[in-house]
């Protein structure tokens, strides 16, 4: 006889982040889960919905959505001539994250991240 896994998927809101813990409001009982910083965390800011899995009551994944825009906060000025397929910088995100941007993207620019491989995609 084989008993059946207790797996469950929820939704969270992540609601705010208290030293390395991350606070997350299930959407529909309005239960907090509270997790420590991981790899799913980097792009993760204040507002956004994930998929929570759950296995007899414990988060053993965290779904962060496949693509988020995100801000720049902090760049290397852009230079006059810089096009799009002139290269790319270093970008630190509102987040904490860094990644590899065009030349021409600046400094307040709100940029679309592909989640699962922290690449650019576009403007947002």
């Amino acid at each position: 006889m084989l008993n059946t896994a207790d797996i469950q998927k929820r939704d969270g809101q992540f609601t705010y982040l208290e030293g390395d813990t991350y606070v997350f409001m299930d959407t529909e009982t309005y239960e907090e889960t509270r997790l420590k910083k991981d790899e799913w965390a980097q792009y993760l800011k204040e507002g956004t919905t994930v998929e929570l899995l759950f296995y007899n009551g414990k988060v053993i994944s965290v779904d962060v959505p496949q693509f988020m825009d995100l801000k720049v906060v902090e760049t290397s000025p852009n230079v006059k001539g810089n096009t799009a397929s002139g290269g790319s910088k270093p970008a630190t995100l509102e987040t904490g994250a860094v990644v590899s941007v065009p030349l021409f993207i600046e400094v307040g620019e709100v940029i679309k991240i592909d989640t699962r491989t922290g690449a650019y995609l576009s403007r947002a």
